[in-house]
């Protein structure tokens, strides 16, 4: 080979890149010592961007598609290199390709638990982990922030920075929403989306767009499950007296089936005999009390006021005479105390009640202390 083809073969005319993995963000062309030659092919596919860098400053960007390079797609770096139109000669320059397609199945969980605050449990410790996906929006920023001078750069360079960045988000949202402990499994998708929303931002900082966030799992501590089954065997038992009732009805028939045989097996029947006893008048106690019972509760008695038939103290109405039994009250006339309507002298102070006074002139009822009649002025004392 000649000096000529030695150099014409140091000539780079075919810029590509096939992505061989799955977590590639950035991939940097081989074109150290070489030059590209003007009127080479790029070619760009789908879900990448060709960013060319001249002496580390970003020139020109190019989409998916095929590209022949010449000044005239150029024109970033045809003025950074001062270059004439029509421009022929071969010419240096990086160039990156930048991944743009969604990076999946992203996982995020809690190494620490996240203390929250529970409206029913008080004070709780919660764990979670979910998946969440992103890609580049902006290569531009991507690059300036992130990628530096690498010659690649994949997902797992950044996963441990954005995996606190979801924790962090997602722990204040889960403390903002204060969405009791026991109803979080019903808002996983409502808490998925608006954690996503929360993290755009933080993303965008970095080039990145958060294109999903799903929320698989939110447990609580053991401790507190335990106390959780504990109610839900309580609401399954439902009513106690009847669950203590089935309980000694199956003590009963335990011990029938256990017979024992000899003296050691009569003495621990009389035993299981005597616990079973006590079982059962402790599971039965208060619903088969008969009410004829000394120890039943006795209604205190009155003497009816009209015909003296025993009544309640408690009636209203007299179940003899059907008379009512309850007397209206009425204030004395002297010191207000509550005495009965026909009572003649009060049981507090003593005064006489006088009744109200008929004006015998025009028969106005007057008070009990008016000396003249409010209509016609006759004296009411006469």
């Amino acid at each position: 080979m000649g000096l000529f083809g030695f150099f014409k073969s140091q000539f780079i005319e075919v810029i590509e890149w096939t992505d061989s993995g799955t977590n590639t963000m950035v991939y940097r062309f081989p074109v150290q010592n070489n030059e590209i030659k003007m009127g080479a092919e790029l070619t760009v596919r789908e879900s990448q961007v060709a960013i060319f860098v001249n002496e580390g400053e970003i020139a020109d960007i190019f989409g998916p598609g095929r590209h022949l390079l010449y000044t005239q797609n150029m024109p970033i770096l045809t003025k950074l290199k001062s270059w004439k139109h029509g421009f022929e000669s071969p010419f240096k320059a990086e160039v990156y390709f930048v991944n743009t397609k969604q990076f999946v199945n992203q996982k995020w969980g809690t190494s620490n638990p996240i203390m929250m605050r529970d409206p029913e449990f008080g004070m709780i410790r919660l764990r979670g982990y979910g998946i969440y996906s992103y890609r580049v929006s902006e290569p531009t920023v991507f690059l300036k922030q992130l990628f530096g001078t690498n010659a690649s750069y994949d997902t797992s360079n950044i996963e441990e920075q954005l995996k606190k960045m979801v924790l962090s988000g997602l722990t204040d949202l889960f403390a903002e929403s204060k969405i009791p402990a026991l109803d979080l499994a019903m808002h996983y998708d409502e808490l998925s989306e608006l954690g996503k929303e929360k993290m755009k931002k933080r993303f965008s900082s970095f080039g990145f767009d958060i294109t999903s966030l799903y929320i698989e799992n939110l447990s609580l501590p053991e401790e507190v499950e335990k106390v959780i089954d504990k109610r839900t065997s309580m609401g399954v038992i439902g009513d106690m007296n009847q669950y203590q009732q089935y309980q000694a009805a199956e003590a009963i028939r335990e011990a029938a089936r256990n017979e024992g045989g000899g003296l050691a097996g009569a003495g621990a029947g009389i035993g299981a005999g005597a616990a079973i006893g006590s079982v059962m008048a402790n599971a039965f106690q208060g619903n088969q009390q008969p009410t004829n019972s000394p120890l039943a509760p006795q209604s205190e008695k009155m003497a009816c006021p009209h015909c003296q038939a025993l009544i309640n103290t408690n009636a209203k109405f007299c179940g003899d005479c059907g008379k009512s039994v309850q007397q209206q009250k009425v204030p004395c006339i002297s010191c207000q105390a509550a005495i009965n309507g026909d009572a003649k002298f009060c049981g507090e102070c003593g005064a006489q009640q006088v009744t109200e006074k008929t004006c015998a002139k025009c028969g106005k009822v007057n008070a009990p202390k008016t000396k003249f009649c409010g209509d016609c002025g006759d004296n009411l004392q006469q």
